[in-house]
């Protein structure tokens, strides 16, 4: 008998039962023994009893399957109704934290519908509508949702259309820093006992990057980086500054050749004196627009530092260059990799022309 992953039955599966059915049907009208048929259909002889029971009291409908007694089912318009209800997220609906489990779920279910789900029953509908138990991603609460649907007819669509007219480049821009405290990553370990990754505890500095993701509808996707090390010496600088954004801008536009529309947040250090300057001296290659606040989901330069930081998990650096070897390792194995600079803009809805779906198209 062919099973869901739920646990019930398929459609194949409730055939086959439907048929073994009818056979034992035809079985009975020949005179056959319970045994005998039990043997043949090979099922258990108290089935077959039951069956012939309700054969004698009601012929053959009596034998035939009611289907799955006691699992009601929603209509599509109320799959569609829960499956809103559910994306509004549970907070509208009175609990306190964020997090859908299967019993908040089958509360809601009665709530709305007043039918009754089991928990077990619950996870089979959820399953079956292509719901699955996933690690969240953060947003914050300050985020203007409104100034982000509306990028389309905001700056970034401004900003298509002026890459579109000047035949140039879509340039993402973004900084990340890494210590020598490494991210953590998960790793096996025995049931009931958490791993321990030993770090080092002495030492101290900081690896700062500035990167850039840059796209162009036919052209390869590309990727640039610059790379600081803060060793917390007298006068060294501590991260990346206005200069080294300035600096790593002019190599991307020598090496990409063409004008670049750059795509950034609103960093303090991006909105300083001597950058505007620079932008209006060479307001011939370049053109500035600003992400709505609080979405590095819109970034694709936040897809790369991902990238960076899995590839870094629970590395036990002895000092803080091994640590920066690692960085520069991994960031050129993406700069080889167009593919990964293309699936991070992917994954933030923000599609180039030609791709399933757009909202940033560069003719």
């Amino acid at each position: 008998m062919r099973y869901a992953q739920g646990g019930g039955l398929t459609d194949a599966g409730r055939a086959a039962r439907e048929r073994i059915r009818l056979q034992a049907v035809e079985r009975f009208e020949d005179g056959q023994k319970n045994r005998e048929i039990a043997a043949a259909l090979r099922v258990s002889e108290r089935s077959v009893e039951r069956w012939r029971r309700q054969w004698r009291e009601r012929g053959e409908a009596g034998v035939r399957s009611k289907g799955s007694p006691g699992r009601p089912r929603l209509s599509e318009a109320q799959i569609a109704r829960l499956a809103r209800e559910l994306e509004r997220g549970p907070l509208v609906h009175g609990w306190a934290d964020q997090r859908w489990t299967l019993a908040r779920i089958k509360t809601l279910i009665g709530r709305l519908f007043h039918v009754s789900y089991t928990v077990e029953g619950t996870w089979r509908l959820l399953r079956r509508h292509g719901w699955s138990w996933q690690q969240p991603a953060r947003r914050a609460i300050e985020r203007d949702d409104e100034a982000v649907e509306g990028l389309e007819e905001g700056d970034v669509a401004v900003g298509k259309r002026t890459a579109a007219a000047c035949n140039g480049w879509i340039v993402f821009e973004d900084e990340a820093g890494q210590s020598l405290t490494p991210p953590r990553a998960r790793s096996w370990g025995r049931k009931g006992i958490t791993p321990v990754v030993r770090v080092r505890g002495r030492g101290s500095g900081r690896v700062s990057i500035a990167g850039l993701t840059c796209y162009k509808t036919g052209k390869r996707s590309r990727m640039f980086y610059s790379i600081r090390e803060y060793r917390g010496r007298k006068g060294e600088p501590k991260g990346i500054g206005w200069r080294d954004l300035r600096d790593l801008l002019v190599r991307a536009h020598i090496q990409l050749g063409g004008p670049i529309v750059l795509v950034w947040d609103n960093l303090r250090m991006h909105l300083v004196e001597p950058l505007r300057e620079f932008f209006s001296a060479h307001a011939d290659w370049i053109t500035v627009f600003q992400l709505p606040n609080y979405s590095p989901d819109l970034n694709p330069q936040e897809g790369i530092w991902s990238l960076v930081k899995r590839d870094i998990g629970n590395l036990a650096a002895a000092n803080l260059g091994q640590i920066t070897r690692a960085v520069k390792h991994r960031l050129k194995q993406i700069q080889y990799r167009p593919d990964l600079v293309d699936g991070c803009l992917a994954g933030t809805d923000l599609i180039m022309d030609g791709w399933p779906t757009s909202r940033i198209q560069v003719q």
